[in-house]
């Protein structure tokens, strides 16, 4: 039987021609045809070639066609196709990133703000296109100082990972300076890369540029032999599943924590903090990554429910069913493409379930949700009905103070 660490570099490693290799590839030839992995897809009914589709195609020697379709480009990476496999089949894992590799070396033509992403991480380490010097910027807006190990490198308890968004967009690093304030409040010993730090990859990975990720990959580990540190923590949850299911196979062996799991398992000592009260009615969403890929339902949730004043309310569709933001496999850079060929928003989707609760806070555990939710909000009009907040936003407000 393969270790967790050998098993992490054959699916890393994995090709087409190597699929049947390993047990998760070997299980693609027992789907047995039920659809339920297109009637689940939130962008199903775009697709030319939905998973039961390809592996049809994959059966028969006709896979060379499925490669020169544009339809994958069309999947957010949302797991609700693996979750809902009647056969347990690692789609979105194994089967999907493969023919999408596949499927991207063939475009005939890349849409415009995607090209502009991939171009951007790849020279600059975050899909911004800004320099690496103003990485760690947002911290000087902070009143107490955070520990940078390029210019401190001492021996950190965390390593804190901050990721792209929540380094350089203003709604972002919201969501980090909420998360220092909380790191501060808690009395936790940790440090961030600053500069040193890249885009960690798994979007790049998802929409089908598996060099590119390589490329990310590679140096991050290389950064992070440089430095001491117990435990590896990030905000970001792509981040969270490329640190957890690919880096391991080239090194990467440290304890790895999502904020909202660090947090939560250190609830009693946050508790006696939180001393502002809220009163919010807030709806939940369940990310993609968190949710359906890893299974963090409850932790979210009870954070949510120690801030005084807070009372939860669920949407129609929640844990497993969840409904996607749609900004997952790379498609936040696909807004545009997906617009022209008039597909709805998810993002707009799910904020009409969560106006439907009557919740004035739609909350969100992924930086990247923010302002896709934030959007949808003002595009749809309903700004004095809700505001969208990461849960660490909400938590780090009832800290008090500004």
């Amino acid at each position: 039987m393969l270790t967790a660490q050998e098993a992490a570099k054959a699916l890393s490693d994995l090709t087409l021609d190597s699929l049947y290799e390993i047990p998760e590839g070997r299980q693609v030839l027992s789907c047995i045809q039920c659809g339920m992995c297109a009637g689940t897809c939130p962008y199903g009914e775009f697709m030319e070639y939905p998973p039961r589709r390809i592996i049809a195609m994959l059966r028969d020697g006709l896979i060379e066609e499925v490669f020169h379709s544009e339809s994958l480009l069309n999947c957010v990476a949302c797991y609700a196709c693996m979750s809902k496999c009647p056969r347990g089949i690692h789609l979105t894992e194994v089967l999907l990133p493969l023919i999408k590799q596949e499927m991207f070396a063939n475009l005939s033509e890349v849409p415009a703000e995607l090209q502009a992403a991939l171009q951007n991480t790849l020279r600059y380490g975050n899909p911004q296109g800004l320099s690496p010097r103003k990485r760690a910027d947002w911290v000087k807006s902070l009143d107490f100082p955070i520990r940078i190990l390029p210019d401190d490198p001492r021996p950190a308890d965390v390593l804190w990972f901050v990721e792209c968004y929540t380094s350089y967009h203003p709604r972002g690093q919201d969501n980090s300076r909420a998360v220092a304030k909380l790191l501060h409040a808690l009395g936790v010993d940790f440090a961030i890369l600053g500069n040193e730090e890249r885009c960690a990859g798994e979007c790049a990975r998802l929409v089908g540029e598996a060099g590119l990720f390589d490329t990310l990959r590679e140096r991050n580990v290389g950064v992070l032999r440089k430095y001491q540190f117990k435990t590896f923590l990030t905000a970001g949850a792509h981040a969270y599943d490329a640190f957890k299911y690919l880096y391991p196979a080239y090194g990467f062996d440290y304890p790895l924590e999502h904020t909202t799991t660090f947090l939560a398992g250190r609830l009693e000592a946050l508790k006696p903090r939180l001393a502002r009260k809220l009163n919010h009615l807030v709806a939940f969403h369940d990310p993609c990554c968190l949710g359906r890929h890893n299974g963090f339902y409850e932790e979210p949730r009870a954070l949510l429910r120690a801030i005084p004043g807070i009372k939860l309310v669920e949407m129609d569709h929640h844990h497993i069913n969840s409904l996607c933001c749609g900004g997952g496999g790379g498609g936040m850079w696909l807004d545009t493409y997906y617009k022209s060929k008039g597909m709805e928003r998810l993002s707009e989707r799910r904020v009409r379930e969560a106006i439907k609760t009557g919740a004035d806070v739609l909350a969100v555990a992924c930086p990247l949700e923010v302002s896709r939710f934030e959007d949808a909000v003002k595009v749809m009009g309903y700004e004095n009905k809700m505001v969208v907040r990461d849960v660490v936003e909400l938590l780090a407000e009832a800290l008090g103070g500004d």
